[in-house]
């Protein structure tokens, strides 16, 4: 089966950096990216490329090689569905904040959605790819929607789960460790599968290039993130010990990641991690262990998530305790809001829940982030507080006490103490002794990410406090 057409429902941060790297590499099939968001469909199809609706380094490159002359950008989904040979479901799959599940359980509605709108639309046989995060077993429900509602059309349905980096999606998608394809085991199963081969063939080897049946394919996305976060709360979790015992968490880090059984990555501690997949992923294996009747596994996997919401809250305590126990009308500069550097993404990133604690406190937050806007800063907090059902009267007045900046340097004249929150690349390059001369003395400085010099940074005469430092 030889694929001419692609058709991609979701133009967020997958479906819009893979497909672009697929119309890159495969420029004999057409590629159009749908969704009825117009204002991000107008963003990737924007002159300037400079404001792509998604931040990834490389990014712009790609679409500037492949937009227009296969791949496309439209709102118009019903036609990309009708042309297209296979299509991928890329849309957000986020936990539910409503009913069955509530806090946990991946709300798959808008997957529902789509199937229901591929299964009135087609006329033809199609191939169904599973790009989104989703709960195993997902793909026997496209399938019985599919069947039920379709017009005689086949389909057959595949797990493609994706495995990028926020940051580094593009080289993920370049070089990537490995393709993972769940399909049925039957004769239509096996060459819907070798279609979605061929394609990932056009630039990668053969053994970069994983089979599974479909279920294992939708569990092991679920686990890969699951192994990730849970090295991320071992490693904070050891932080606060190394605070209590004048211990270093990154020596401690580096002696046990030189053991070849445990290996350096993801021993980095932090404030906390965040990102659009690890807390939902947990949440969704969580839930799933629990309906499945686990408990134990459940309340394994859900230490992960509590740990990690310990150590950001622990941080922001650790900020007002050093403040001698009050930041209330102080000013507060916070260096990041993204959820990790190279990207735009703000999905449950620690600086939302820091700041939601320092301005409880009283605490006027000043905050820069060189991708992130203060809309999109402001709208984190709001829906936050949304979620958390605080009136409205005083979600307007905390927003009073929210500043954004778009020069680093007017965030913390008069400042009583910064907080790094993101790790990116810039803050290592300010020129701390100026900064240090523009703020109330003393000085104090919180390294969420443990990026900076801090024997420099005391020298300077910062009182510095990094995560994880005696």
């Amino acid at each position: 089966m030889k694929i001419k057409n692609i058709c991609c429902i979701g133009a967020g941060y997958v479906g819009g950096p893979t497909m672009s790297v697929i119309a890159l590499k495969c420029p004999e099939i057409k590629v159009t990216v749908v969704d009825l968001n117009e204002a991000r469909i107008a963003a990737w199809n924007n002159e300037d490329l400079d404001n792509l609706p998604v931040y990834e380094p490389g990014l712009a490159e790609v679409v500037a090689e492949a937009r227009g002359k296969n791949l496309f950008f439209s709102t118009d989904v019903d036609a990309a569905i009708d042309a297209a040979d296979m299509i991928f479901i890329a849309v957000n799959t986020p936990t539910k904040t409503y009913g069955e599940g509530k806090g946990m359980a991946a709300d798959l509605k808008f997957v529902e959605l789509c199937a229901r709108q591929i299964a009135r639309v087609a006329k033809n046989d199609k191939i169904i790819v599973e790009k989104s995060t989703l709960p195993v077993r997902t793909a026997e429900t496209l399938q019985t929607i599919l069947d039920s509602t379709g017009n005689g059309v086949h389909f057959e349905v595949l797990s493609n789960p994706e495995f990028l980096a926020e940051g580094t999606a593009i080289d993920d998608l370049f070089k990537a460790d490995r393709v993972l394809i769940g399909g049925n085991q039957t004769s239509s199963g096996k060459k819907a599968t070798q279609a979605l081969i061929d394609i990932y063939k056009h630039w990668l080897q053969d053994d970069q290039i994983l089979t599974t049946n479909v279920w294992s394919s939708e569990l092991s996305k679920l686990t890969a993130n699951a192994f990730l976060a849970q090295r991320i709360s071992s490693i904070n979790a050891l932080s606060a010990l190394c605070e209590a015992t004048e211990a270093d968490v990154d020596e401690v880090a580096h002696a046990i990641g030189t053991d070849s059984r445990i290996g350096p990555k993801f021993l980095k501690a932090s404030v906390g991690f965040g990102g659009s997949c690890f807390q939902k992923d947990i949440l969704n294996l969580v839930y799933l262990c629990r309906y499945f009747n686990l408990p134990e596994v459940a309340d394994y996997w859900e230490q992960v998530i509590l740990l990690n919401d310990y150590q950001k809250k622990r941080f922001a305590k650790n900020m007002i305790t050093s403040l001698f126990n009050t930041v209330n009308g102080k000013k507060i500069a916070l260096f990041g809001w993204s959820f990790k550097k190279d990207t735009n993404d703000t999905r449950e990133s620690a600086a939302i829940y820091v700041a939601d604690q320092l301005l409880e406190d009283g605490a006027n937050i000043h905050v820069y982030d060189p991708k992130v806007s203060e809309a999109k800063i402001k709208g984190d907090l709001s829906y936050l507080w949304e979620l958390n059902n605080i009136p409205e009267a005083r979600i307007t007045q905390k927003l009073a006490q929210v500043f954004v900046h778009s020069v680093a340097m007017e965030a913390v004249a008069e400042s009583h103490a910064i907080a790094i929150l993101t790790e990116w690349d810039e803050f290592k390059t300010y020129d701390w002794a100026s900064i240090y001369e523009k703020m109330y003395k003393p000085a104090f400085l919180f390294d969420g990410r443990n990026i900076l010099d801090a024997v420099k940074l005391k020298t300077i005469g910062f009182q510095y406090k990094g995560i994880g430092k005696g």
